[in-house]
């Protein structure tokens, strides 16, 4: 039975629903191609709090990377631990939450990349009388000549750049070095389906393994490194091969949204969708749903809009593309769909979906099982 045949019951709106026998099989796939290097949880890209605590059940699954020093609080007062959050912050209110918690004082990493971050999360320490642990965000974008690819996060590059931001850290009353970071966004972020794009992401890769290995001797000298984070969903099955890293982060391929389709290497499957009502059939050929346009971060373009997958054959309309209130769709399949028939669709992105949705269905074996809050479900916002 197709997860396309579950009933779900009338739907007056557009709903997020997961098939949580996909989401397993992802996770176990990620897994099996990590080992032996345990996986940690990327909260950002599923934002639903029922599903990263299961995730965090399985074996081989070991600690959170969030996104946001308020999120780390609020998953902490959950009884989540071991809390990387993988971005620099300047919410100082956030950050002194953290100082006043004595066990989140032991369990949240704060990101850093320059004196800056230091400076305004030690002052905050200072002021608490507390010591707060920090990790190095390390760039891992790949140059060559004038040709950059990846995220352009930091500006800690080299071994040298790093042991640099380590003396600071050392210098500093109030913060505590205890890790480091390495995100390779050219190659876990970008599909592998041409063959310009695996020769970058060879090549990328055999700069990093080097220059990773050299960042993290460079800070055993000021750290016995607790965390070495790395990698992400679309190269877990390389990112640990050199032995450097602690743990590699994923959470993307869990969900298996539409910007994956293009990873020939990764073997995972589509596991969540929103499902949307017709409300409209103006003629014979055209079926409008409701609502439904919600555009994927990134640069403009057709591969954030979201994919109509069910029934098959649907497409918008050139002109008007999926909309906030209404999106009229044509192609074979739309002269069997009537009033109140439901369109699956696919999100461009992971996350960034459960933003628009309080609750998530659940379904397994062609049943409805569960309903689950999302991050906005439970009030929670962070940015």
């Amino acid at each position: 039975m197709s997860v396309f045949d579950t009933p779900l019951g009338p739907i007056g709106a557009p709903t997020a629903v997961l098939d949580r026998a996909a989401f397993t099989r992802n996770l176990t796939a990620l897994r099996d191609v990590a080992t032996p290097v345990p996986l940690r949880i990327a909260t950002k890209s599923i934002r639903v709090r029922a599903l990263i605590e299961e995730a965090l059940r399985h074996d081989g699954v070991s600690g959170l990377l969030a996104y946001s020093v308020a999120e780390a609080r609020w998953l902490l007062s959950h009884g989540l631990r071991d809390v990387l959050v993988a971005y620099p912050s300047a919410d100082v209110v956030a950050m002194r939450a953290i100082a006043d918690d004595e066990e989140a004082r032991a369990t949240v990493t704060l990101m850093v990349d320059s004196p800056e971050h230091v400076a305004m999360i030690a002052r905050v320490a200072t002021q608490a009388g507390v010591v707060l642990r920090v990790a190095i965000d390390v760039d891992m974008t790949f140059k060559v000549g004038p040709f950059t690819a990846g995220a352009h996060r930091s500006d800690v590059r080299t071994p040298e750049d790093a042991v640099s931001l380590a003396q600071c850290i050392e210098r500093t009353p109030g913060v505590e070095l205890v890790g480091c970071m390495f995100y390779e966004a050219q190659i876990a972020g970008v599909p592998d389906s041409t063959p310009g794009h695996r020769l970058m992401k060879w090549a990328s890769m055999r700069e990093i393994e080097g220059r990773r290995r050299a960042v993290v001797d460079a800070l055993q000298a000021y750290s016995d490194l607790e965390i070495i984070n790395g990698g992400g969903t679309g190269s877990a099955h390389i990112s640990g091969r050199d032995g450097v890293l602690g743990d590699i982060a994923v959470g993307s391929g869990l969900f298996a949204p539409r910007l994956f389709d293009g990873y020939r290497a990764l073997r995972t499957e589509p596991a969540c969708w929103f499902v949307s009502p017709v409300v409209r059939k103006p003629d014979p050929q055209t079926a409008v749903t409701y609502s439904g346009g919600y555009i994927g971060s990134g640069p403009p373009s057709r591969s954030r809009v979201p994919v109509p997958v069910h029934p098959r054959g649907l497409k918008y309309y050139g002109q008007l593309g999926a909309g906030e209130v209404q999106s009229p769709l044509h192609g074979a399949s739309a002269r069997g769909l009537s009033i109140g028939d439901h369109v699956w669709f696919r999100h461009s992105k992971a996350g960034e979906m459960c933003e628009r949705f309080d609750s998530i269905l659940v379904v397994e074996n062609g049943a409805l099982v569960d309903e689950v809050a999302t991050y906005r479900g439970e009030g929670q916002n962070f940015g």
